[in-house]
């Protein structure tokens, strides 16, 4: 089983990687505050109405503001010694493929995954994308990971195909907790959740 370490300074070239966790994480938070947080009633996935979003894609899929989640992901999950990080199409899909690449630059790599919502219908018909066909989830230790989370439906589907695959769930970790239920969820189910962020935090100004 590899042990993922936080990235060192040392290990990571690049003029305008934040280091110190507080001025990233405060970096990070701008971002995302910037280009995908806004108010305005919208329907959730869910099926809630709500006033306020969350559109994680423009941060995640910007240069500063992926790395930034991928280098928090990867600091926050640290001491999880886990094998592989993944999650439920398409929230997961930029999180945790620049995790891994990042990861790779220190000396414990983590791979990444993820959980189609349905199958393939050509093809292998594959759930779970990203491992070749030596490759398995069983014995593994598995962070499910997701941008935003309201009520935690879609992260547990992503957390039931990969128990299925006969992987070990550490925890979820999510970018954006909305804090309307998921965490009741996952205490019901056992399963361990934690937020890089919360709405609140963007709600308060």
């Amino acid at each position: 089983m590899s042990k993922l370490s936080p990235p060192q300074s040392k290990n990571i070239a690049g003029p305008n990687l934040i280091v110190d966790p507080k001025v990233a994480r405060a970096r990070l938070r701008e971002i995302i505050a910037k280009r995908s947080f806004g108010r305005g009633e919208i329907t959730l996935v869910s099926g809630r109405k709500s006033d306020f979003y969350f559109n994680l894609k423009p941060t995640m899929l910007d240069a500063e503001g992926g790395a930034l989640l991928a280098q928090l992901t990867l600091r926050a999950l640290a001491a999880e010694e886990l094998d592989y990080i993944g999650g439920l199409e398409m929230g997961a899909v930029p999180i945790a493929s620049a995790a891994a690449a990042i990861s790779a630059l220190t000396s414990s790599p983590v791979h990444a995954f993820f959980v189609r919502k349905t199958p393939k219908e050509h093809g292998a018909k594959l759930l779970v994308e990203g491992l070749t066909k030596d490759e398995s989830l069983a014995g593994k230790r598995v962070a499910i990971i997701e941008d935003v989370t309201t009520t935690g439906g879609s992260a547990l589907k992503a957390v039931e195909t990969a128990r299925d695959a006969g992987a070990e769930i550490a925890l979820v970790f999510t970018m954006v907790d909305r804090q309307e239920g998921a965490a009741e969820t996952f205490a019901a189910a056992g399963i361990k959740f934690e937020a890089l962020f919360k709405a609140e935090e963007f709600l308060r100004g």
